[in-house]
């Protein structure tokens, strides 16, 4: 006597699986054991025993007889599975995904527009403080002429002989979990459900004409390089009065000659004689809002950071708050120096006993002597 195979088992989920547990463990050994996809012998019966027993175990009423009297009190055949109403792999994920139930519509709907991209170039200044710009783009608006509907004044477009006005077809197959019905537009009218007869001699039948369009732009403080500004329903409108799509705005920064941006902090390299650095001044740094005086204390050394608070980039989602100006200071050593300036330094050298190569070695002196 052959032993029973056991659902749970074969399925490997517990007896206390939910329903989407039993659902997720059939799916994913379908597409495992199905013969059209694993060729391996005994693939084919693997499969009957897996979809046998997901079909048992996702019906409640079944699922209850399984658990108080086995496989024999399913009656003849146990299950009474039929496999040859399966079809190919395909057909079991159609039933999970790519069918509508039976008796289940929708509305024919014109088809939307398109989305547009324009490319907006601002400056530093622009973008670190916020502007206003006017932009002028070219787009499919609705055809004055016919309303938007395509059909010629004093006609009007004609219901679908294809599909009904319902915009679509449908197949209906018979699948493991029963009726299901696969929906797709109808190629006579794209899925909207009318027909054009009459076309408009403005749009030939579209509903739109192109055309140039002005807008302006809100761009707020803060944007950065390759941000984008999306513009619900400023894009294309559809065929035959669909909506219109929308525009992105993508934003293009000029960088700026001195500072150096990272999100909402800026920076700046302060260049200072070993002069200044050490006896100390005030140099002035650049900033969004014209340049500012700072101080360098005397003994400065290189690298020196100076942060002036609240100074960078505003923040885009919080307001009032703004970032950093951060000031590095780059002490400049002289590449030349005068007769003099040598001598100065080299009197310096020698009062803080600091090892240099003598001055004045006989190639300054002849330079020296020709001016």
């Amino acid at each position: 006597m052959a032993t029973e195979l056991d659902y749970y088992i074969i399925l490997g989920v517990e007896r206390t699986a939910t329903d989407a547990e039993i659902k997720k463990a059939y799916r994913r050994l379908a597409q495992q054991w199905h013969p059209d996809v694993n060729t391996d012998a005994g693939a084919q019966e693997r499969f009957k025993q897996i979809s046998e027993a997901y079909q048992v175990l996702s019906d409640p009423q079944r699922r209850q007889t399984y658990d108080m009297f086995g496989r024999a009190g399913l009656g003849a055949d146990g299950a009474g599975f039929d496999a040859s109403g399966f079809g190919s792999f395909s057909d079991i994920f159609d039933a999970f995904f790519g069918g509508t139930a039976a008796g289940a519509g929708r509305r024919a709907h014109p088809t939307a527009g398109s989305d547009l991209r324009y490319d907006l170039r601002i400056t530093f200044e622009e973008a670190v403080r916020g502007t206003e710009k006017e932009i002028e783009f070219p787009v499919f608006g609705r055809c004055e002429t016919c309303g938007g509907n395509g059909a010629k004044p004093g006609t009007e477009p004609v219901t679908c002989d294809q599909c009904g006005g319902r915009g679509e077809i449908r197949t209906t197959r018979r699948t493991m979990l029963g009726q299901m019905v696969n929906v797709s537009a109808c190629p006579k009218c794209r899925g909207e459900g009318k027909i054009v007869t009459d076309p408009c001699e403005t749009c030939h039948g579209e509903g739109r004409t192109e055309r140039k369009r002005s807008l302006r732009v809100s761009i707020p403080a803060g944007i950065d390089e390759g941000h984008q500004i999306r513009l619900s329903n400023e894009g294309e409108i559809g065929v035959r009065g669909g909506p219109a799509g929308s525009l992105y705005v993508a934003v293009h920064v000029a960088p700026h000659p001195a500072l150096r941006r990272e999100g909402t902090e800026l920076y700046y390299a302060a260049d200072v004689s070993i002069v200044q650095a050490a006896l100390g001044t005030r140099v002035a740094v650049p900033t969004v809002d014209g340049d500012e005086e700072i101080e360098i204390k005397a003994g400065t050394q290189p690298g020196t950071e100076i942060r002036l608070r609240g100074r960078g980039v505003p923040h885009l989602r919080r307001t009032g708050s703004k970032g950093d100006l951060h000031v590095f200071v780059n002490v400049v050593v002289p590449a030349k120096l005068s007769k003099r300036q040598r001598e100065l330094l080299a009197e310096y050298a020698a009062e803080s006993g600091e090892g240099v190569t003598a001055a004045g070695g006989i190639f300054d002196k002849v330079r020296d002597a020709l001016g």
